[in-house]
């Protein structure tokens, strides 16, 4: 269990950001009014928290939709909450745990889903009610207990109109081979039960050799849904798979490059509601689940295996796709030291976890200021991959900082560019970590970061290259510019502003091209590529048959790092690494 500290939580919060955008309540306090818990909690679980609730004695609890609760569990303890929702109704939730879980249980308190993991900062949940008084379980999952925040945000009842259905069209006929024969062998009367058996064995998605280096890739689900999408397409779209006619099987085909990676899962019988077309967007949230036939499981599982099917994302590696050889632990790699704590911050008015990881055996000689750092410490192996580069000598000895957010509401006001973040960066953080001892010069500073982060950090350099000499950008949502203006904002400001000791390494997934008319990451990362080569920065520019994906940046955080810290050792390493030449200037 991490360290008793400072905890915080706002009153309301929505849910954490889907495909790009954060949807934000309305009705919200200012951040610095939020409660908090600001004592540790002790084994009896009754004191500690600023707002103390009276029924946290009680072995089960009531929780109303707008109500909030927080408090402690002890070792070998259980909190049973009780939520009355009618049947139905989409329940959207926010849960913060340190050292514990929240997790779903039927009428009769056995496991559903586990609705949030420990440890992972302020995360939404969202499921389906069935009519039943709902029961969620606040679960320590440390020896010695931990504590917790749960606030049930709002109910979203169903939509009252049918979906408007579209004309009669034939069904959808299949490209791949094996279906088209499993639909010949249906017509001729034969049941799906040997094709799923076939499936069984072999796995899932259905994998086809294509000419040229490609392949056709079909998700697949079994079941008698009246719907099933994909979430992680290839498009970027939530797409629909179609049923093969008269059949429990469900597709949707995709021709790839074999060189692709990347990470989904499938969502049956997404429910349709009430609200925005962002809420309908949600929602998939609510049933959204892994591939129940493919084995591989991102991020693997602390314990060996799933807690359930809703835990972790299906995995689709084609044979060529780069290899990842720093994500894994090696035996006989001497791990370096991580140690958390809480940095609050006068500037933002807020506080947040902070973890430092100091190298093994070695006095640091460089700086990753890495954004997002539950992610980059659950979702991404940050350490053990910086233990490995070490171990390989790709980089010199590099301590790294890893800075979470706030809440999920100040991640989407901070990252995008905010001279109140970099105040704080500037001001607070780094100061902080000259303290630490893990100041480095300028030439030996990497700030990074993914989408949003990706953003932050090119930002970073741009106002601080007194601080930070090294930008690493993995999938940077540079599609964004403030309220009013026209996009391509941050290219706008390097262009006009003077050439400074900075150099670049640039990350976008061809799967995160433009969509709805508008630039995606794909051409506004290759757009800040062409303004920094013409401002004459250095600049490596690389870009992957992957979409905005964790399970491709765990990857690319490594060849970044040896990119900016050691350029003479990338060119070792074509096979993970890729080609790095300009996007234009490729063959391919």
């Amino acid at each position: 269990m991490r360290a008793p500290s400072t905890y915080t939580l706002r009153a309301c919060i929505s849910a954490a950001c889907l495909a790009g955008s954060a949807a934000v309540l309305a009705s919200q306090p200012a951040m610095h009014d939020a409660p908090r818990l600001a004592a540790p909690c002790p084994n009896d679980g009754a004191a500690g928290s600023k707002h103390p609730d009276p029924r946290r004695e009680a072995r089960v609890v009531r929780l109303a939709v707008g109500e909030r609760l927080e408090g402690c569990v002890g070792p070998g303890e259980r909190l049973t909450v009780e939520v009355a929702v009618p049947a139905g109704q989409v329940v959207d939730a926010v849960f913060d745990g340190q050292g514990t879980a929240l997790d779903l249980q039927d009428r009769q308190g056995r496991h559903q889903r586990r609705l949030a993991p420990a440890d992972a900062g302020m995360q939404g949940a969202m499921w389906v009610a069935d009519g039943a008084a709902t029961r969620l379980t606040v679960t320590p999952v440390a020896p010695a207990g931990g504590r917790y925040a749960v606030q049930l945000l709002r109910s979203l009842a169903p939509a009252t109109a049918p979906a408007t259905a579209p004309a009669e069209a034939p069904a959808a006929v299949p490209d791949s081979p094996r279906l088209q024969a499993l639909l010949r062998s249906l017509q001729q009367g034969a049941s799906t039960e040997a094709f799923w058996q076939e499936r069984e064995r072999e796995g899932t998605p259905l994998v086809e050799p294509l000419p040229g280096h490609e392949s056709l890739v079909t998700f697949l689900w079994r079941g008698e849904q009246a719907s099933v999408r994909l979430f992680g397409s290839p498009t970027g779209n939530h797409d629909p798979l179609a049923r093969l006619p008269g059949s429990d099987v469900w597709w949707a085909s995709f021709r790839m490059p074999d060189t692709a990676r990347l990470s989904y899962r499938l969502a049956p019988d997404v429910p349709r509601v009430q609200g925005s077309a962002m809420d309908q967007r949600r929602v998939i949230l609510a049933t959204v689940q892994r591939d129940p036939l493919n084995p591989r499981i991102y991020p693997p599982p602390a314990s060996g295996s799933a807690i359930d099917a809703f835990e972790g994302h299906s995995v689709l590696e084609l044979p060529q796709a780069p290899p990842q050889p720093w994500v894994t632990r090696r035996a006989g790699v001497a791990a370096g030291q991580l140690e958390h704590h809480r940095l609050r911050s006068s500037v933002l008015r807020n506080e947040r976890d902070v973890w430092l990881y100091r190298p093994a055996g070695a006095a640091p000689q460089a700086l990753l200021v890495l954004f997002d750092g539950h992610a980059y410490l659950g979702q991404v192996r940050t350490p053990t991959i910086v233990d490995n580069l070490l171990a390989d000598r790709l980089i010199p000895p590099t301590a790294v900082v890893l800075l979470g957010n706030a809440s999920p509401q100040a991640r989407a006001t901070e990252l995008p560019p905010n001279p109140a973040f970099t105040t704080f960066l500037d001001r607070e953080l780094m100061p902080w970590l000259q303290a630490q001892g893990l100041a480095q010069p300028p030439a030996r500073t990497v700030v990074a970061g993914s989408s949003y982060g990706g953003l932050a950090a090119a930002y970073a350099g741009m106002v601080l290259p007194q601080r930070f000499g090294r930008v690493l950008s993995l999938s940077g949502s540079f599609w964004w510019s403030p309220a009013g203006t026209m996009p391509g904002w941050l290219m706008r400001q390097y262009a006009a502003s003077p050439r400074q000791p900075v150099q670049f390494y640039l990350d976008a997934g061809r799967y995160e091209g433009a969509r709805g008319g508008q630039d995606g990451i794909l051409e506004t990362s290759r757009h800040l590529g062409d303004v920094l080569r013409a401002k004459g920065y250095a600049v490596t520019q690389v870009e992957h048959d992957t979409g905005h994906d964790y399970l491709h940046w765990q990857g690319s955080l490594g060849c970044g790092l040896v990119a900016l810290l050691n350029p003479d050792a990338l060119r070792r390493l074509d096979a993970p690494c890729g080609d790095h030449s300009p996007p234009r200037e490729r063959k391919d």
